[in-house]
């Protein structure tokens, strides 16, 4: 039985990791869960799997539900509750699902603690990579992948060392502005809110969906990828698939490639990071090859979607770069969402504020925190 915290357990990834604890109920035990805001349903997942501690992140909201829930459940609140669920003392993983920075301490925290994390949030290894990385190997943790494209690579390097790597390939679906004919580039300060939120293949949260639009989540994840299979940014490359079935691949030295597939759905690489080195038995994930058809591959198209080439920038420049591009390109969603830039306009408030960092190399946690704020205000002007 492996105890977990789930630490946002009320968005896309939490709710599917509830699910993966409900299929797996003799291997997996939720110890801990914490939520952002929405507290009604913290409170049906605590009554449903009983943890012994929770958190929510309004102080207000904490003491309605200890209020409801009586003695039997500690409940916490805000960043010091979010610490608190890192750190138990029974928990054997702690899986990070808070979109954002918010994140960033509490794996660093649940890693000086000993404990193994399994992480979906891409802001951590993108913004403090080096850190969270040395970190991990000097407590003799495992960082899990919970990306789908991670978990494949990881699935696929099988324990190989990176000197035996060609290549590292990430497949992106493409998003729904793939098509030249149906979205040419003219078109793209046309594009809606709502038509960015339709994704062609995974049904995720709303900051993710844009990023997949715009595949500004392709960049992450090239980034992400650098620092967590500790292999240089030249070695990542990305090629557009959009059945979403070749969820990412491994070429060799020798010309061989091995690659992971499945249907798409999120409970899969969240099973694996959960029950790692194990697999357990699932009938959740069925892949039809001859309903699919066909796997298509193409380049990505670079003049339409140039966050790709931001993204190698900034991991090339590594220091506090990375945390610059992800926190521009926060602001810039939030303000593209809110309907005060245009889709276009995204790429190009990040572009402006990476132009105008001057990058610290090798920097401390606290230098890492420094330039995210700089690049949010940055991003704001």
């Amino acid at each position: 039985m492996k105890n977990v915290v789930l630490l946002g357990s009320t968005g896309s990834i939490g709710n599917s990791t509830v699910k993966v604890v409900e299929d797996l109920p003799d291997q997996i035990r939720l110890i801990g869960l914490a939520a952002g805001g929405n507290s009604a349903l913290l409170l049906e997942q605590t009554r449903r799997h009983q943890p012994g501690v929770i958190s929510i992140a309004d102080p207000l909201k904490a003491q309605e539900l200890q209020n409801t829930l009586g003695p039997s459940i500690r409940v916490c609140s805000g960043n010091e509750g979010l610490l608190t669920l890192a750190t138990l003392p029974e928990a054997d993983i702690v899986l990070i699902a808070i979109v954002g920075i918010a994140g960033l301490q509490p794996a660093l925290a649940a890693i000086r603690a000993g404990k193994d994390i399994a992480v979906a949030s891409k802001e951590i290894l993108v913004m403090a990579g080096e850190i969270v990385m040395r970190e991990a190997r000097e407590h003799g943790v495992k960082v899990l992948a919970v990306d789908s494209e991670h978990s494949a690579i990881f699935q696929c390097l099988d324990g190989k060392p990176p000197g035996s790597v060609r290549k590292l390939w990430l497949t992106a679906s493409g998003g729904p502005f793939r098509s030249r004919a149906d979205w040419p580039l003219e078109k793209f300060p046309e594009i809606t809110v709502e038509r960015a939120l339709k994704h062609p293949s995974w049904v995720m949260g709303r900051k993710i969906t844009i990023d997949s639009a715009t595949l500004f989540n392709k960049g992450l994840e090239m980034i992400e990828a650098r620092w967590l299979f500790d292999i240089e940014m030249a070695r990542v490359g990305v090629v557009v698939h959009p059945q979403s079935i070749v969820h990412s691949m491994v070429e060799f030295v020798d010309g061989s490639i091995i690659a992971q597939l499945s249907t798409p759905d999120m409970c899969l690489p969240i099973q694996y990071a959960l029950t790692y080195p194990a697999r357990a038995v699932s009938g959740r994930v069925q892949t039809d090859f001859p309903k699919i058809g066909t796997l298509t591959f193409e380049e990505p198209d670079t003049d339409r979607f140039p966050s790709l080439l931001l993204a190698r920038r900034a991991g090339e420049s590594c220091g506090t770069m990375p945390a610059v591009f992800n926190a521009a390109n926060e602001v810039a969603v939030d303000a593209f969402v809110n309907r005060r830039i245009s889709f276009p306009e995204i790429t190009t408030t990040v572009r402006r504020v990476m132009d105008a960092h001057a990058v610290a190399e090798r920097p401390t946690l606290e230098k890492i925190l420094e330039a995210d704020a700089w690049a949010r205000a940055e991003a704001l002007k």
